[in-house]
């Protein structure tokens, strides 16, 4: 698990291919590998990967087909939002965040707003109806607050701090993002339909 609070922007130096997944050797100098294992978790633009080899600045991992296939961002050298996997002793600073991505959102409005940036992100239709105002969504991995949603069209307003410490500064209309939303969403509208299947089974038996 992770909280959506960028640790460091890395870079990813090389995407090579294996077969039809590929392995990114990312540099880190700032995000403190030396409490991080192989085997465990971080997050690298919002998705949850392993680090299979290390050292002081540099890690590496294996991307899956399928990840690419529902990703954007992982496939070439470029700037990228790290965090490291959540510990039970650390501040719940965002959100609780999966790395696991619910689709590809695309902005289609980024301008200054004041001192804030104000970004507006259309989300797949099928992921739309998780997304309220005041809600928590997870962009390229930094945990935001939704300020407004016109149909799959959500906006968020971006503070100086988060445009200088992750890569959202780097975003363009035209660019495609990672999104996850909020897991409680997921489960209430779960419970919902479970409460609306017993309810139809009860009824169903009570005419027989």
């Amino acid at each position: 698990m992770f909280t959506g609070i960028i640790q460091n922007v890395g870079q990813i130096e090389r995407a090579s291919a294996m077969g039809e997944d590929i392995q990114l050797s990312i540099s880190c100098a700032k995000l403190n590998l030396q409490e991080v294992s192989i085997g465990d978790s971080i997050a690298v633009n919002g998705v949850c990967l392993t680090a299979i080899s290390l050292n002081d600045t540099h890690f590496e991992a294996h991307v899956s087909k399928e990840t690419l296939s529902v990703t954007v961002g992982l496939d070439k050298p470029n700037a990228v939002n790290l965090e490291k996997a959540l510990r039970l002793s650390d501040r719940l600073g965002g959100h609780l965040v999966s790395g696991h991505v619910d689709g590809v959102g695309e902005v289609v409005h980024f301008e200054p707003l004041g001192d804030c940036w104000r970004l507006d992100i259309r989300a797949p239709h099928a992921i739309s109806k998780y997304i309220a105002v005041k809600g928590s969504i997870c962009i390229n991995g930094v945990s935001l607050t939704v300020n407004s949603v016109a149909g799959d069209v959500f906006s968020m307003n971006l503070i100086p701090h988060t445009l200088e410490n992750t890569t959202l500064k780097f975003l363009n209309v035209g660019s495609f993002v990672n999104l996850e939303v909020d897991q409680i969403a997921r489960y209430v509208e779960r419970m919902a339909e479970w409460q609306m299947e017993s309810n139809t089974k009860n009824n169903k038996a009570e005419t027989l």
